[in-house]
């Protein structure tokens, strides 16, 4: 549950910003020129649509690969529709939807997890609010009958308890955005482009004090104005069809009468006719400018030009940006341009993190040339073939997914929403494909010119955010509902509660087929035919816990240099020859291994293989691209060190296992280790690691076992490494503290403490690992666990509070995560420490309730956990990497059902309180005093290092 900003619209990102490498494009555009004789599929979304009585706008997509399907309900509501004084309303209803209904008591979520359902969350933005979930098929009428209880009966379930807790959530919420590093940026740019007259002139988080205003008659107005089945979308896709769809959604919605026809704000772009700046202070390690235009709006041809002139700006590693500040003049650690569609107008970003030493002034100069040189010759005929190529590749990609955050679902929603048809992104895309130069020069001079407003960032201390008195709240006369709409008796007796789900699909997972290489590499091989894709991973061994002492992050920064450049090609020729065939590839390091990977459309498979061969057996590890990596790498350390969380998960593997442990570094490095690193450690790092024996390479997608083991063995078959094969590295055994541990580090002025609570439990191979994930879930592991109930639903003190489990070959980390309001910080702190206790002491072990939906919540939902070809990788990788049975999917289903509350109650007594390792980050003013008054254990302030400042 959440507020999107500053890019209001997450389904049209997802599916316009293939500038930024996402998912989108179609089969409508071009290929690369060395493809054109290869047979190209045409991907698309294919529709049906009706519209209920009462005014519920209906669109289905079939997609039967898996037994699931995408419940997605769009109201077409957002913070643009709040009036004076009632600012964060759209928000905060959002979260009282999640809430009780009148014929559901309890969580909204809890039917969901008892089902197994996967995707589920809801989001708010400046032009509609969404709810959506992934279920199996059989649980669909349970989904229907939840989604229109809430939409129809829910009124009755709203008391002020209800609206205290969501808005402490909420308030919650907004620390916790603010609190981050250039966390304040997007208020006042927000305020800077529309002003307090526009729509759009006001966060949609809304502020503190008109959410304090908000009273109980004010969310059940919002809530009869807004939430009517004639303001509503509900996008099905999956395993279901039309018929279907017709009878259960008429049976479920279409005796909920409809709601007045609220009016849209008319579009107002907001053009500005000056160019302005500002500076402001903020507790960061460099500068970063942010640049925004207000553009065109959403289902506008300029603005799907802009698109890819942000593409060809700043949206891509070839990009004239990145050419120029990254690569070229080394002026920036990071850069991006792309635009973010909105109904009432939209906006074009550039965003750069600017490196230490160089003046802001001197980056925003070259900007503002290479936009006049992009405008006034227009991009070359190559960027506009790699945008296409890119975008059809970002499509096809993100067709798979049927729902959740930009899936299938979301984007045929959006374009119901506000264009009226479900499927105008098929006019969008043909927009891109028939952009010209001469269009994208004349939009760019028409609308990147004068009129931005930019925020320079620089390293200072932070001044608050001044919080305005809250508004009078403006008169709010409440429509009469829509005669034209009506609606049909009721085909359901509610008073039977929530249907009961019976049935489930039956897991599958697709057969492992097995091939050795010439080379000794191990292939495994998962066929899935759903898109015209193929991805590879090749697993070596090493790792993080394989970096020597000084040269801690050698892994993961040798790995990742794999792909700027191989076999004599430089670094932006190599990603230009990867644009050009739609191919992403890349590589990195994690504890105990290291990967490299490739995902490439399958009619250009054979010269993707070969960019992907040279990238893994012959880096340049050019000393220009080492020198320049290693710059903005230590800048990223430095920005790690600068947010609250960063900085916990940095010190907390030396105090856990000790600084001399393979697992005692953080993976990526120190500033001083990173620094020390030349040309000669990431060859021997190769050498010796990213060997073809004991590697094993994992193909899932669109292939067989008889047409890729030939194309590997062209590739790979004559490669074999130098030296002896490395056996996996040894990780010694580490005793628990004998007491708990308190680490404090000060964060001045900071609105929330994030307090970690953390110690080691055997490893991911040990016997008793499932049961304890079992244990972990039902304390900290999801959303209706123990600890978000207490922190964030019971007392309202956090946004969120979890705890998980990391995976190791040695011991593992078991950690609990809590982001609280900076008053409550010891309140909190005594609050994790009493559930922990009492959970593993067995005062209050694992109920039969808690034993059931943690079940429920691993094993039912792994019909739709499965769903891409990434997810299929990834738990081969977990095959791979942990030596586990090729059925080992199946045979953890078999033993999370064999499970008892006897047996999680037992592996519950491996989490220990009081060996536990705290870290809390936050203002020591406000903290410590009450923090030692708990007398947890010893109490010790750190720096951001983990070095000791004082008792």
């Amino acid at each position: 549950m959440s507020s999107n900003a500053p890019h209001r619209h997450p389904a049209r990102r997802a599916l316009l910003s293939a500038a930024l490498g996402l998912a989108l494009g179609t089969g409508l555009v071009g290929l690369p020129a060395a493809a054109a004789d290869v047979a190209v599929p045409v991907v698309d979304i294919a529709h049906d649509s009706f519209t209920l009585p009462n005014g519920l706008r209906v669109v289905v997509h079939t997609d039967r690969k898996a037994p699931i399907v995408a419940v997605n309900i769009w109201y077409h509501v957002g913070s643009k529709d709040e009036p004076a004084g009632r600012s964060g309303f759209a928000h905060l209803f959002e979260h009282l939807m999640f809430q009780s209904s009148e014929h559901h008591p309890g969580e909204f979520f809890d039917p969901f997890r008892a089902v197994g359902a996967t995707s589920q969350n809801g989001t708010t933005n400046t032009d509609r609010t969404n709810y959506f979930q992934n279920v199996p098929t059989t649980a669909l009428d349970m989904a229907l009958w939840m989604e229109s209880d809430r939409m129809g009966h829910l009124l009755g379930a709203i008391d002020q308890a209800a609206l205290d807790e969501q808005r402490g959530v909420v308030q919650n919420e907004k620390r916790q955005r603010e609190n981050q590093p250039y966390g304040q940026v997007w208020e006042k740019m927000t305020q800077a482009l529309y002003g307090a007259g526009h729509p759009y002139g006001h966060s949609v988080i809304g502020s503190m004090n008109d959410l304090n205003a908000a009273s109980l008659d004010d969310v059940k107005q919002w809530f009869h104005a807004w939430y009517g089945p004639n303001n509503a979308v509900l996008v099905l896709a999956g395993d279901i069809d039309v018929a279907t769809a017709k009878e259960k959604v008429a049976k479920y919605f279409g005796h909920i009468p409809a709601g007045p026809t609220m009016s849209q704000p008319a579009v107002d772009v907001a053009r500005r006719a000056q160019t302005t700046r500002e500076v402001m202070q903020d507790k960061v390690p460099q500068p970063r400018i942010y640049r925004v235009w207000n553009v065109p709006e959403t289902g506008s041809v300029e603005l799907d030009r802009l698109q890819v002139l942000g593409y060809v700006l700043g949206g891509a590693k070839s990009s004239r940006l990145d050419t120029r500040l990254l690569h070229g003049e080394k002026l920036v650690d990071n850069i991006s341009a792309m635009a973010g569609p909105s109904q009432l107008g939209s906006n074009f970003y550039i965003v750069a993190t600017v490196k230490q030493g160089v003046d802001p002034r001197r980056v925003e100069a070259i900007i503002d040339e290479e936009i006049a040189r992009l405008v006034a010759k227009g991009p070359t005929a190559e960027e506009l073939e790699r945008a296409r190529t890119m975008i059809r590749a970002g499509f096809i990609r993100g067709v798979e997914r049927i729902g959740g955050f930009g899936g299938k679902a979301d984007v045929l929603a959006e374009c119901a929403v506000f264009e009226g048809d479900p499927g105008c992104f098929r006019t969008q895309l043909a927009n891109y494909a028939g952009a010209t130069a001469a269009d994208i020069q004349a939009v760019g001079a028409k609308w990147l010119g004068a009129g931005s407003h930019t925020i320079v960032v620089e390293p200072g201390e932070r001044t608050a955010l001044a919080e305005a008195p809250a508004a009078v709240p403006a008169p709010f006369e409440l429509p009469a509902p829509d005669p034209k709409f009506s609606a049909t008796p009721a085909a359901v007796d509610r008073s039977l509660g929530v249907p009961k789900t019976t049935r489930f699909p039956e897991l599958t997972f697709p057969a492992l087929q097995r091939a050795t290489l010439g080379n000794g590499t191990q292939v495994v091989l998962a066929e899935r035919h759903d898109i015209p894709v193929v991805q590879l991973s090749y697993e070596f061994h090493g790792g993080y816990s394989s970096d020597p002492d000084g040269s801690e992050g050698v892994a993961d920064f040798a790995m990742d240099l794999l792909d700027e450049g191989a076999a004599g090609i430089g670094s932006l020729e190599f990603a230009n020859r990867a644009e050009a065939l739609g191919a992403s590839l890349g590589a990195g390091a994690s504890q105990d291994g290291g990967n490299a990977w490739l995902s490439a459309l399958k009619e250009n498979l054979d010269p993707s293989l070969a960019l992907f061969a040279d990238m893994v057996r012959r880096p340049n590890y050019d000393q220009a691209e080492i020198d320049r990596v290693q710059a903005t790498w230590i800048a990223g350390i430095r920005q790690q060190k600068a947010q609250p969380a960063g900085m916990a998960m940095r010190v907390l593997p030396a105090l856990l296992y000790g600084a001399s442990h393979p697992y005692g570094a953080p993976g990526s490095g120190t500033e001083a280790s990173i620094a020390s690193l030349d040309r000669d450690d990431l060859l021997a790092f190769h050498q010796r690691w990213v060997q073809p024996r004991n590697a094993t390479l994992i193909v899932v997608g669109d292939t067989t076992l008889d047409e890729i083991v030939p194309q590997l063995e062209r590739h790979f078959g004559d490669w074999r490494g130098q030296g002896a094969a490395p056996a996996q590295v040894e990780v010694p055994q580490v005793a628990l503290p004998q007491a708990p541990r308190v680490f404090l580090i000060d964060q001045p002025g900071a609105v929330q403490a994030n307090i970690f609570a953390a110690h080691l439990v055997p490893g991911t191979r040990d016997p008793g690992a499932v049961w304890l994930e079992l244990a972990n879930g039902v304390i900290g592991g999801d959303f209706t666990a123990r600890l978000n109930m207490n922190l964030r639903e019971d007392k309202h003190w956090s946004y969120g509070a979890n705890s998980s489990l990391g995976g190791a070959l040695g011991q593992r980390r078991w950690m609990v995560s809590a982001p609280v309001q900076i008053d409550r910080t010891a309140d909190s702190m005594a609050e994790i420490q009493r559930e922990i206790s009492q959970f593993a002491s067995g005062a209050q072990p694992p109920s039969e309730a808690e034993v059931a939906r943690v079940k429920a919540i691993q094993t039912l939902s792994l019909p739709g956990a499965y769903e891409t070809a990434w997810s299929v990788m990834g738990a081969i990788g977990g095959i791979v990497r942990f030596d586990r049975p090729d059925d080992y999917v199946l045979r953890r289903k078999a033993e999370v059902e064999a499970a008892t509350p006897q047996q999680l109650a037992e592996a519950a007594t491996s989490i220990r309180p009081e060996a536990l390792t705290w870290v809390v980050v936050g203002d020591l003013a406000q903290t410590e005093a009450a923090v030692r008054a708990l007398e947890l254990g010893p109490v010790q302030v750190i720096d951001a290092d983990g070095q000791p400042v004082r008792e």
